[in-house]
């Protein structure tokens, strides 16, 4: 089969639900209300230790644009360091300058210091002035893949402009959608796009069993999780379209 699907992985379980359920890849994920940033220490060892799947932590220090200060780039630069460290086959990062471009100095920088771990460009890309310069410099640096949903809100919206990214690429690069991809929508993706990795949450909210006067007073104690259904039917519909 040549295709891949990466989920999400907000929680430890949440990991476990994804791989037993067929995913080939973890991006590693915490603060999902901010759209993710780089999980703990303790988080990443663990779900190294427990996933028989390649990991990719993200490497974001913050939710909020990708411009970033110096001490944000020496934490960034630990971080790598931190997943190399133990074991993580990739990491996930982007870093843009003030402009909108992409900061190749910085971002080739990463590249070396991470390796050999691959480096996906995540969707920093998305907020780019110049998509088509900025996938030629994201493949100048050496990037595995970009996560796109196509400069739009979601992968469905931007099937057009991920196809044209998939056509300029030529297979240097792996354009990868990603952004509101589930089972629903994930085969007309494919086949509008004509690519071969997808990246998903699946997310599901998962209640609290907690009870008791701290839990009301805490308001709605729910954590985001991988829905097992959903990433087990994605992976059959593309494994029902790539051997087709």
């Amino acid at each position: 089969m040549n295709f891949k699907l990466e989920i999400i992985g907000f929680t430890i379980q949440g990991c476990m639900t994804a791989q037993a359920a067929g995913a080939h890849r973890i991006e590693l994920c915490d603060n999902e209300a901010a759209g993710g940033t780089t999980p703990s220490y303790g988080f990443i060892k663990i779900a190294r230790q427990q996933l028989a799947i390649p990991l990719y932590p993200i490497i974001r220090p913050r939710g909020g644009n990708f411009c970033y200060s110096e001490a944000e780039i020496d934490i960034m630069k630990a971080d790598i360091l931190q997943c190399k460290a133990l074991g993580c086959e990739g990491v996930v990062l982007g870093i843009l300058d003030s402009k909108g471009n992409v900061d190749k100095e910085r971002c080739a920088r990463f590249i070396s210091l991470a390796y050999p771990m691959e480096v996906t460009f995540h969707r920093a890309f998305d907020a780019v002035m110049d998509p088509a310069k900025s996938l030629e410099d994201i493949i100048s640096i050496g990037c595995e893949r970009v996560l796109t949903s196509g400069g739009k809100a979601t992968a469905a919206e931007g099937t057009a402009n991920i196809e044209a990214l998939v056509k300029q690429a030529n297979s240097r690069i792996i354009i990868m959608p990603g952004s509101g991809i589930r089972a629903a929508n994930i085969l007309d993706i494919a086949q509008k796009t004509g690519a071969t990795e997808f990246h998903s949450s699946a997310k599901t909210f998962l209640q609290s069993h907690q009870q008791g006067h701290a839990a009301a007073a805490s308001g709605a104690l729910h954590n985001v999780g991988a829905d097992e259904t959903e990433v087990r039917t994605m992976f059959q519909i593309l494994s029902v379209h790539h051997t087709s």
